[in-house]
């Protein structure tokens, strides 16, 4: 497409009402009727001068792909003050009441030296990357398997008649995973998971979080800082062929990684590392349970595992939002783009676009499934994805001899969180 080609997008500032009500806390059980008719009527809206919101499959892996977007920097141009006036919450709107989502900094964000790789571009997001990946490659994660299967067993011997699917399995199942790895005692790992759920909430667009949270995740910040910051001399004196010991082994070898980012590593690690795989299980019990005629036929053949794990990351993703930043003057399809413009991607509308597969809203684990961009696309694509589905396929799989006899107790019960969605608690009884 040649330069002239390209379009201006109207600017419309009423839609950032309408861009809200996508998020409001009545809608979580089930955003996607919602997410179908913005989709519909406006694939590529433009509800301020900086802000490109898309919802299609080809805009948003292509945004993803594309070496124009990335992360901002640290107040890139001045804008993010302008940002957040635009983001304001209108007058009479309850202090941290759900408002125009904003573009500007996360909650409680982190100066740049101290950011995870999540929020770093090339060179550094690749030398982190590079560092943390060998404990997520195919090889390793296989010779983990038969340690989650075992995890699984154990915890699900555990579940009565009457169980909590993120309580008992969902949640425990990853933090066991992601704790052996990186060597955290049993005692302090409860600590962990009420320190990592308290900041996941941090990814939220600022106007969505109530300002009574904020000291909230400030407080778990530091503790968190606090708890990785001294495990880093212990495992200098006394390391072990963990995750930890291992960055600190290439802190002090070659100097190339700073002991402030094995903190923000680790702790990105913690938190990823099971917020995403517990709301995954939780979010595919769900769907099996509510389509009988599926459940049997993985029950028949659970040799579709894998698919129904990635259908269900189609169908239902633990992360609803992404974004990035033009890092130049660029576009998105026809549109122009200016540098310095937030391009926020609704995942959970993209991954129901009738372009990606036909029946988006029907959950269906006999179709390929895998082009959705539930674990992200391009270089920021999620590093412990093939942990995650590892672990889902495992939980999922020994759940088969358990599902049949149960059914819902009472109506799920959803996490407050925008960008990571999923459940609090899924009770099940016999049925």
């Amino acid at each position: 497409m040649t330069e002239h080609a390209l379009a201006e997008i109207e600017v419309r500032p009423d839609e950032l009402a309408a861009l809200t009500a996508l998020f409001a806390p009545g809608h979580v059980a089930d955003p996607y009727p919602d997410y179908a008719r913005w989709r519909a009527r406006r694939p590529v809206a433009r509800p301020h001068e900086n802000i490109f919101v898309l919802s299609r499959y080809d805009d948003c892996a292509a945004v993803l792909a594309s070496a124009a977007f990335g992360r901002a920097a640290e107040d890139p141009a001045g804008r993010r003050h302008e940002l957040r006036r635009a983001f304001r919450p209108p007058a009479g709107t309850a202090p941290g009441s759900p408002g125009p989502v904003g573009a500007g900094r996360a909650a409680g964000a982190v100066p740049a030296s101290a950011r995870s790789m999540l929020g770093l571009n090339p060179p550094d997001h690749t030398r982190l990357r590079r560092l943390v990946s060998r404990a997520f490659t195919p090889a390793r994660i296989r010779e983990l398997a038969p340690r989650i299967e075992a995890i699984t067993s154990e915890l699900l011997r555990d579940c009565g008649p009457s169980f909590d699917v993120i309580g008992q399995l969902a949640l425990p199942l990853p933090v066991r995973v992601i704790s052996e790895l990186l060597a955290i005692p049993d005692a302090d790992r409860p600590m962990l998971v009420t320190w990592s759920d308290q900041l996941a909430r941090s990814l939220d667009p600022g106007f969505l979080i109530p300002p009574e949270v904020r000291p909230v995740m400030r407080a778990a910040r530091e503790a968190f800082h606090e708890y990785l910051g001294a495990l880093i001399p212990r495992r200098r004196r006394d390391p072990g062929e963990d995750l930890v010991s291992a960055l600190v082994h290439v802190h002090d070898e070659d100097g190339s990684l700073t002991e402030e980012e094995i903190i923000t590593t680790c702790r990105l690690l913690l938190i990823a590392g099971h917020e995403t795989t517990r709301s995954l299980i939780g979010a595919g019990v769900l769907a099996l349970l509510g389509n009988p005629a599926q459940l049997a036929a993985l029950q028949s053949d659970p040799g579709l595992i894998e698919q129904a794990v990635e259908e269900i990351l189609r169908y239902d993703p633990p992360v609803q939002l992404l974004t990035r930043v033009a890092l130049e003057d660029t576009r998105i399809g026809p549109v122009s783009v200016p540098a310095g413009a937030l391009a926020l991607m609704l995942v959970g509308a993209a991954n129901r676009d009738e372009a990606l597969c036909d029946n988006p809203g029907t959950f269906d684990i006999t179709r390929s499934a895998r082009r959705h961009i539930a674990f992200g696309h391009g270089i920021h694509f999620c590093l412990g994805a093939p942990l995650a589905r590892v672990e889902a396929a495992i939980a999922l799989r020994q759940l088969l001899a358990v599902l049949p006899a149960r059914e819902i107790a009472q109506p799920p019960q959803w996490k407050p969180h925008t960008v990571l969605r999923g459940l609090d608690h899924l009770w099940l009884r016999a049925s």
